[in-house]
């Protein structure tokens, strides 16, 4: 008999990105949905995580795909002889500390930030993330015809544990009227966590507004905030003299913040704002958050990755086995991992919205300083720009980066600059620092057919005249070599 192949080879169109399995939602099908289900499954049993008759808590998004993806999810469950714990819609971070606490199994169905057309799924073991190695595990499984993919069953009452225990989390942390005085406005969108935010806002003593809140879905990318989200940022901060505007994207793990003029708080700069509140002294961070984060003297040891939550979260247990006390990881999307329990606060190494925004709205609300503008306008002078190419030609643009890789002085000719090269890093992408400490990184997205731009340099303009640039000239070249 001819034995199967690897899921990685058999469904090559679903894949492991920088956080999670990603696909278009018509290739999500039943069978590929549970042959995944089915290869976690088998994962976790194999390392001593998940037995039978075990419970699996499974948590979805507001994307239009996900109740039937969760439906297939339980369906999958069941003829594995595993249960089905639903908490229903929430925000990732809520259910990974759902798993943390019941020291259980757990699966969100959710795309993140990515167009709604695509979904994915992401695993989480009783003691975090699924890391690489599980990835690698997973998609090398050899599963036969036999996988079960049922037909699905109507899902499960809600369990809302999940959603209260995350809650609960900073309401304790911070107190009842840790925002007391500060008027906020709350973009509500699609974001999964939305209703809780609101409420938790509300507990924790701030006056909150809700806009913007939609039935269809919203894909808010934190790292590629659009013109649009700008403008409308700054006409509700106008309109209704707020001290913030709050959101998060999709599924609630990374933050989109804006002052009281509308100007967007940078994921890395919000990042960097929260370690120094929580007294952070080790921190792990991809390539693509600013170098304010070295500049700044706030910190022991900095630790840079490759672009994803699985390296963040591996380096950080690195630096815990060397011995650091207190460590912390982030991106520069915001999303904000805690690798170490604080007082009164436990340990939630997984990506989260809602614990960045807070420890600066509180030092907001405390008055020091009296406004968010002025706590960002303290930072380093390092200022970073992102944007990205959708539906690109994934092999030409592949090429097309391979090219400038194998001759760097291309760079200057892509950026129409005399700044000479002084380094060129291949970890993820291609990451090139000129002698002004400008720097410009592509990479390809692992989630989707798009070209990711990110670039730092001394002022807002300067980065953003990168980004465009780049973006301009390289899409520019892609199109002649056809």
């Amino acid at each position: 008999m001819k034995q199967a192949l690897p899921l990685a080879q058999r469904y090559p169109k679903v894949r492991f990105g920088t956080s999670g399995l990603r696909a278009l939602v018509d290739d999500l099908s039943q069978v590929v949905v549970a042959a995944y289900v089915q290869a976690f499954a088998v994962r976790l049993a194999e390392l001593g995580l998940l037995e039978k008759g075990s419970k699996v808590a499974l948590g979805m998004d507001l994307r239009p795909s996900s109740p039937e993806i969760a439906a297939t999810v339980c369906s999958a469950l069941d003829g594995l002889e595993l249960g089905s714990d639903f908490l229903g819609v929430l925000a990732t971070p809520a259910l990974a500390l759902y798993c943390q606490q019941q020291r259980c199994a757990g699966i969100m169905i959710t795309g993140s930030h990515i167009p709604f057309d695509r979904n994915g799924l992401k695993f989480y073991r009783p003691d975090g993330e699924i890391t690489k190695d599980d990835e690698r595990a997973m998609s090398d499984q050899r599963l036969d015809d036999g996988a079960p993919a049922s037909t699905p069953r109507p899902l499960p009452a809600i369990n809302p544990a999940g959603q209260q225990a995350y809650l609960q989390r900073y309401l304790d942390y911070f107190g009842s009227k840790a925002l007391r005085g500060l008027r906020l406005g709350h973009y509500q969108h699609s974001a999964s966590g939305r209703d809780l935010s609101f409420e938790l806002f509300t507990q924790l003593g701030a006056e909150v507004i809700a806009l913007g809140r939609s039935d269809a879905f919203v894909p808010v990318d934190t790292e590629a905030v659009s013109a649009q989200d700008q403008e409308q940022a700054a006409e509700w901060c106008r309109q209704h003299h707020l001290d913030a505007l709050v959101s998060s994207d999709g599924d609630g793990d990374r933050p989109l913040l804006f002052d009281a003029c509308g100007q967007f708080v940078r994921g890395d700069q919000l990042g960097l704002l929260c370690a120094r509140q929580l007294a952070i002294t080790a921190l792990a961070v991809p390539l693509t958050c600013n170098t304010g984060i070295e500049t700044c003297g706030s910190f022991e040891l900095v630790e840079r990755t490759r672009i994803g939550s699985p390296y963040v979260i591996a380096a950080m247990q690195r630096l815990l086995a060397d011995g650091a006390e207190a460590v912390g990881g982030f991106e520069a999307n915001g999303g904000f991992m805690l690798a170490s329990a604080l007082p009164g606060l436990p340990a939630l190494p997984t990506r989260d919205a809602l614990l960045p925004t807070l420890a600066v709205l509180v030092q907001i609300a405390q008055g020091s300083p009296a406004s968010l503008s002025d706590l960002v306008a303290k930072l380093p002078a390092r200022f970073t720009s992102s944007d990205r190419l959708a539906n690109v030609d994934v092999a030409a643009t592949r090429a097309h980066l391979a090219a400038i890789e194998a001759r760097p002085q291309l760079a200057q000719k892509l950026l129409s600059t005399a700044k000479s090269l002084v380094d060129v890093s291949t970890l993820d992408g291609l990451r090139l620092t000129f002698t002004n400490g400008d720097i410009l990184h592509l990479r390809l997205s692992g989630n989707a057919p798009e070209l990711r731009c990110y670039a730092e340099a001394a002022s807002p303009e300067a980065a953003q005249q990168l980004v465009t640039t780049a973006l301009c000239k390289v899409s520019d070249a892609i199109e002649s070599d056809r």
